[in-house]
């Protein structure tokens, strides 16, 4: 089974969206400190991700991370 960018997008926003930001506000380019999201909520990512689609993402990798877009990218490159 091959991820493409296009889902684990789709995915990463929606979670992220299920912590408080607005979808509109979840760009590739956008960090997480800008959306509000903490380490907590990172961690909860993580999970889903775990979950989803068998990657996963230790706290060295979390702090690495600066934007929504570093985050989908680790994703999809560990997903392959």
């Amino acid at each position: 089974m091959s991820v493409t960018t296009e889902q684990v997008e789709t995915r990463v926003v929606e979670t992220l969206a299920s912590f408080g930001p607005d979808q509109s506000q979840i760009t590739r380019d956008a960090t997480f400190e800008e959306l509000d999201i903490d380490s907590l909520d990172l961690v909860e990512l993580a999970q889903v991700v775990e979950d989803e689609y068998g990657v996963v993402l230790k706290g060295e990798d979390m702090k690495e991370l600066k934007t929504v877009g570093d985050a989908i990218d680790l994703i999809v490159a560990r997903a392959g």
